[in-house]
């Protein structure tokens, strides 16, 4: 395995000119970016600077500036994601609670600060105030439950037409997740206008929408979206990364970590998120710029403060009870769980995703985005716990059962003979309201794992997190009542005599809801050591950690028996997008001969020669090919390699030469060697194109194995890798070639690995 030259020496790896051709360097939409020339051209940029800072004050500036400019796109970044995060969740609350009804007194107030300051509210029924008007009592003048069902479901499909459309007509990439087109842009691929600015203000208004029709989605991944379009829109207005795919996507990884840091109030999660989930690189200076954006994005939304509670999240909570030994099985027990919804969800999301793609039905994204938001509204209105937003109901099953607590969850038999407690509310005989609760919940559980299953994937923004975590809640809060109930009853049982006495509080079950929220977002994501951080820091309870890396683990590990890809990897194979994922293992025993271009079958390797070639023939072998570049070689003969030249910089340097050149025609010799060969009186002037030619391309011996191949594009982010045998050029392996083979040896179909 060679490097077809020593990158350091005087020739350095484009050989630039004093003025350089412009457009060259530059890459198409849905190719990928060539991470070695963006590395060397990043150094050579930063050579020119440090060389003429002494030369005078302005220099100096200028590098300095240059030097900060980093940390300036990240405060921006982090400014931008802050602000907009504050203005996402006051207006999804807004126009959630406007489903329901409005404020008479003041229309941008949403139901709970309606009756903030309302004299007229009891303690029992603190969200009834005379200023908050139901649509019924406002239409007819009386409560009535059809008007008000009739209502919800208008303002649902309302609010879910409104956002569809918007995302058709002017930003159809501000659908879905994101996350999946994240992962795949900071590999290296290109795809323009993913995270420009029409993206950026069309996801931030239909995410509001999307979230406040009741939808079985969740704002946070999206946030991530939101969070990269503002670092890219920055990056522009700094050359050092606006001229350079590499160093933008350091700033895009930073911008992934302020995204998770708003969405779920959680800094150090947030970079963790990004090391963990979405970057392909990252270096030890994007971990602290990383940790910067996140650190302001989140103060900025705990200067807006948008839920009022003075924290960055709605379900912040406390508890004040320890956790006992032998609760670790029911926590795997969730774990367990987790696991086997998450394999589930992912295989029965792809397998509709699948049929949307290949049936008539994806053609009509405007209507089933309605049928799926009319059938949600109808279904979710008659209970309690799916009519609420998401976020409410994951509140109010993370939240433990205090003397201030009204919800049914917490209707409790109390014990008139127990000692009284002074700071915790002893275990306690479940009343009706708890029994009808479990019921109502159980209902809601079936609900939202099959509405999930539809909404994600339809065309409006649409975050897995928050629903993964309601299922996850739901589960857990009902074995945590269970398990409450059974200390309760059978407290001489040995596993709970030692623990658990009468009239002592001893099971929490707003805990299990947190661990079972874990275990199913782990199950569907497969994240491990972010995820536990990101649970950690929205509940602020540190003595918490075990259990949830026992569900988390428990869960990636039931989960990983069924298939090995997370929700996002799934979804980057289904759209084919030319991904290679870092946590795959390759095990066959291949050869780089075994899989590179041409095979026996095919037509000979499309190559140019180094001094041999007219101006029309590369033309005429540009139009006939739709290859991105061409191995360059001394002759036809000797097969010696000399570098390679990509297609787009080929066409760019012939253009440029047609019309600032003088004498350049069809027939011009063109030349890539150092220097022009001897060429008669009466021929038209030669064309120098050595400038545009890489001339340490990677290559590998036919006899590498494909293991190694692999890794080299895995570490280094290579386009392309040349094949050679005693120094003769036999082939080439490109990326789409390693996932093709790749697939191939997996049992699956090598033709759907292309950008669909």
């Amino acid at each position: 395995m060679t490097n077809g030259g020593n990158i350091n020496s005087s020739t350095h790896l484009l050989d630039l000119l004093d003025e350089p051709i412009p457009g060259v360097g530059t890459y198409d939409d849905f190719h990928t970016i060539d991470w070695v020339r963006e590395k060397c051209k990043d150094r050579e940029r930063h050579r020119r600077i440090n060389s003429k800072k002494k030369e005078s004050a302005w220099e100096m500036i200028k590098s300095l500036y240059d030097a900060w400019s980093g940390w300036l796109v990240v405060t921006l970044t982090g400014l931008a994601s802050g602000a907009l995060a504050g203005l996402i969740d006051i207006a999804a609350d807004w126009m959630t609670d406007l489903k329901e009804g409005i404020c008479l007194s003041a229309l941008w107030f949403n139901h709970e600060q309606c009756c903030w300051g309302s004299n007229e509210t009891t303690f029992e029924e603190r969200d009834k105030c005379p200023q908050w008007k139901t649509w019924a009592e406002l239409i007819i003048g009386q409560g009535s439950y059809i008007m008000n069902y009739i209502m919800y479901i208008f303002w649902a499909l309302s609010f879910a037409f409104l956002a569809v459309s918007l995302v058709k007509v002017f930003a159809p990439y501000a659908c879905g997740s994101g996350i999946p087109e994240i992962k795949t842009i900071l590999s290296g691929f290109i795809i323009r206008g993913y995270l420009g600015k029409w993206t950026l203000m069309i996801k931030t208004i239909t995410l509001v929408l999307a979230v406040a029709s009741g939808l079985s989605l969740g704002k946070e991944g999206p946030l991530v979206h939101v969070a990269c379009c503002c670092g890219n829109i920055f990056s522009y207005l700094f050359p050092k990364y606006s001229t350079n795919e590499a160093k933008k996507r350091e700033v895009l990884s930073a911008a992934s970590a302020a995204g998770v840091s708003v969405a779920f109030g959680a800094p150090i999660g947030g970079v963790l998120f990004s090391l963990e989930e979405v970057s392909y690189y990252f270096p030890l200076k994007t971990l602290w710029r990383s940790f910067f954006a996140a650190l302001v994005a989140a103060f900025v939304l705990r200067s807006i403060n948008p839920f009022g509670n003075s924290r960055l999240v709605l379900f912040y909570v406390e508890y004040h009870t320890p956790w006992y030994l032998f609760e670790l099985l029911p926590f795997i027990l969730l774990g367990v769980f987790g696991g086997l919804w998450g394999a589930f969800f992912i295989r029965a999301n792809i397998a509709w995703c699948r049929r949307r793609k290949s049936t008539k039905f994806g053609k009509y994204p405007v209507l089933e985005v309605i049928i799926v938001a009319a059938i949600t509204a109808v279904i979710a209105f008659p209970n309690p716990y799916t009519r609420l937003n998401t976020s409410e109901l994951i509140k109010e099953l993370f939240t433990d059962c205090g003397p201030l607590e009204s919800s049914s969850l917490c209707d409790y038999r109390n014990d008139m003979n127990a000692s009284k407690i002074v700071d915790d509310i002893p275990d306690r005989p479940a009343g009706t309201g708890v029994y009808s609760a479990i019921w109502q919940l159980c209902l809601a559980l079936i609900f939202k794992i099959i509405m999930t299953v539809f909404t994600f994937g339809i065309k409006v923004p649409s975050g897995l997190f928050i629903p993964s975590m309601a299922i996850g809640a739901i589960a857990g809060r009902i074995v945590g009542i269970a398990v409450e109930q059974l200390a309760y009853y059978h407290h001489d049982w040995f596993i709970f005599k030692e623990w658990c006495e009468v009239g002592a509080d001893c099971i929490t079950p707003g805990l299990y809801a947190m661990v079972g929220a874990a275990a199913c977002l782990g199950g569907v994501t497969r994240m491990t050591v972010s995820l536990v951080v990101i649970v950690f820091e929205l509940t602020g309870g540190l003595e918490y950690i075990v259990p949830l890396m026992a569900a988390v683990m428990t869960s990636k590990w039931v989960g990983d028996a069924f298939g090995r890809e997370g929700i996002y990897e799934a979804h980057i194979r289904l759209n084919g997008y030319p991904f290679l994922d870092a946590k795959e293992e390759f095990t066959h025993t291949t050869l780089a001969a075994d899989v590179m271009r041409p095979r026996r079958s095919d037509p000979p390797l499309a190559v140019l020669t180094q001094d041999n070639m007219t101006v029309e023939d590369i033309e005429n072998l540009i139009n006939e090919t739709s290859y991105n570049g061409f191995p360059v070689i001394m002759s036809k003969e000797s097969q010696r390699l000399v570098g390679f030249a990509l297609r787009r910089d080929l066409t760019i340097a012939i253009e440029s030469a047609r019309k600032k050149q003088e004498g350049i025609v069809g027939s011009s010799r063109v030349c890539f060697a150092q220097h022009t060969p001897s060429l008669p009186a009466e021929s038209p002037r030669p064309l120098k194109l050595r400038s545009i030619l890489d001339m340490s391309p990677f290559t590998v011996t036919d006899h590498t194995p494909m293991e190694i191949v692999v890794d080299i594009f895995r570490k280094l982010g290579l386009r392309q890798c040349l094949v050679t045998h005693n120094g003769r050029l036999l082939g080439i392996i490109t990326k789409k070639d390693i996932l093709r083979h790749m697939a191939q040896t997996a049992n699956q179909d090598p033709a759907s690995i292309m950008f669909n």
